[in-house]
């Protein structure tokens, strides 16, 4: 889902993003009308600072799986349930990372955010089954639970606000239930949550969940997807406890509502 607003105002997302270092307030140019960026450059004949050498050996940073759950097919695209599906598409384009490869009964992607390695992956096995190929993966590239990232969509939270979890229960939520039944019960893994909203009237949560959103509902989620990148840079360069201020903190919640 590829949301454009012409002259959509950034100030207020911008402003919330000067709290934390410039090195995470990239965010790509589909989002806003102007890059947030920092850059360093050192007038002629500037001699660079004297450094001692180390060797101290550099510690590479531990690989992360990120997973946006939805349901595979046409019929499912634009829909609520299918809002993990595109949080990740939009963290893809942000970052420059292909989504074309098919294995593990999912499409993904791999590439490097910041200097972290990355694996995007899109389960294609329906939403209650998702822990099938979420499992392979994570078996297969012995990837442990805190570094496994989940992206799905909420009805318990208000429309288009973000909440990052360190661990939990699945809520309810199926694809969640397999997630966790894959990895053998685990609930200690990272998961970003996006209300979707509830049903309106007596409407059945399962019809809901399968509705698209509308033209004003996909304004709205503008900012939620730029706000869902940019805490899972701040995630994977900085922390949880600092992603976790980021996205969860009343400022922020404040803009996105």
């Amino acid at each position: 889902m590829v949301i454009t607003i012409p002259g959509y105002n950034s100030s207020a997302f911008a402003a919330a993003l000067l709290r934390f270092p410039a090195t995470h307030r990239r965010i790509s140019t589909r989002f806003m009308s102007k890059t947030l960026y920092s850059t360093t450059c050192k007038t002629a004949g500037e001699a660079a600072p004297a450094t001692a050498e180390v060797n101290t050996p550099v510690k590479k940073p531990k690989p992360w799986l990120i997973v946006g759950l939805g349901n595979p097919g046409k019929k499912y695209n634009g829909t609520r349930h299918n809002i993990g599906f595109e949080m990740v598409d939009a963290i893809a384009e942000s970052e420059g990372i292909s989504m074309s490869a098919v294995s593990f009964k999912a499409l993904y992607g791999k590439g490097l955010i910041g200097n972290v390695p990355v694996m995007l992956a899109k389960p294609q096995t329906f939403m209650n089954v998702s822990g099938e190929s979420v499992g392979a993966i994570v078996s297969y590239y012995k990837i442990p639970a805190q570094q496994v990232l989940v992206i799905y969509d909420d009805l318990d939270l208000p429309f288009a606000k973000l909440r990052l979890l360190p661990k939990g229960g699945h809520g309810g939520h199926n694809g969640m239930k397999s997630i966790m039944s894959h990895l053998k019960g685990t609930r200690d893994f990272p998961r970003l949550r996006i209300g979707i909203g509830r049903p309106p009237g007596k409407m059945d949560p399962a019809n809901f969940v399968l509705r698209p959103f509308t033209k004003k509902e996909c304004e709205e989620l503008e900012f939620t997807f730029q706000t869902g990148i940019e805490a899972m840079r701040i995630l994977l360069l900085e922390g949880f406890n600092k992603s976790a201020t980021f996205v969860n903190s009343p400022k922020t919640l404040e803009h996105l509502g």
